[in-house]
């Protein structure tokens, strides 16, 4: 089964929600193939379904101060901070292909991202099972994930922090969980290139799905009948 690598580079919380719900629907319809969309996201705080307002520390106001939005949406989970300098991956896969399993689908993208540490920076992540969702390094968070399935369709994803601007996560209780978060560029003492680690996360996503990349046109996809 082929994978569809979507590379949006920056681009705005709002505009990528409508493509995520586009392309949801296409797949849902059986017109297109699984995608990962891999991009960066200017300033924004996204609310989950147990999003508590409690967990953002300024209010609307403030925030617009910073030039950062807040956005509720569907996805599992409380609070969480996207920005440059990190990585989200939104997956739209049919989970037919995992026997529906919405748990698998989770734990395959955790994997994903901690085979990344490992393998390429030696870094110990790893899972807190039947905990929280993400990964960890220590006791700090360096990827969130958010998922929401419907008519056995996933959307939203992974938020995993390379060289993202870690003061900013000082606005929120990230994930409602007062817990640290870190990022690559911290544990490794440089910043790294991010189109490096997109193509690393691209190649361990396919590995751990089981899927053949085709990298593709947002416009291709979307203009597909």
């Amino acid at each position: 089964m082929n994978l569809n690598i979507v590379d949006l580079k920056t681009i705005e919380y709002g505009k990528c929600l409508e493509f995520q719900y586009a392309l949801h629907k296409k797949r849902v319809n059986n017109e297109i193939q699984d995608t990962l969309l891999l991009l960066e996201h200017n300033s924004v705080i996204t609310l989950g379904t147990r999003g508590d307002y409690n967990n953002i520390y300024l209010d609307k106001e403030k925030l617009k101060e910073f030039s950062i939005d807040i956005f509720e949406v569907n996805r599992g989970g409380d609070v969480t901070y996207h920005g440059p300098g990190q990585i989200v991956g939104y997956l739209i896969m049919d989970l037919k292909s995992l026997q529906n399993d919405l748990k698998e689908f989770v734990k395959k993208m955790e994997q994903s991202i901690i085979n990344l540490l490992n393998n390429n920076y030696s870094l110990k992540a790893y899972r807190q099972q039947g905990k929280f969702t993400g990964v960890w390094l220590g006791e700090k968070k360096i990827a969130a994930i958010g998922i929401e399935a419907k008519k056995w369709v996933t959307m939203h994803g992974f938020a995993f922090n390379i060289n993202t601007n870690l003061e900013h996560f000082k606005l929120i209780n990230p994930c409602g969980l007062s817990k640290e978060v870190t990022s690559l560029e911290q544990q490794i003492g440089f910043k790294e290139d991010i189109q490096k680690v997109k193509e690393g996360l691209a190649i361990n996503i396919c590995n751990e799905y089981q899927r053949t990349p085709i990298k593709m046109d947002i416009k291709e996809l979307l203009d597909n009948k």
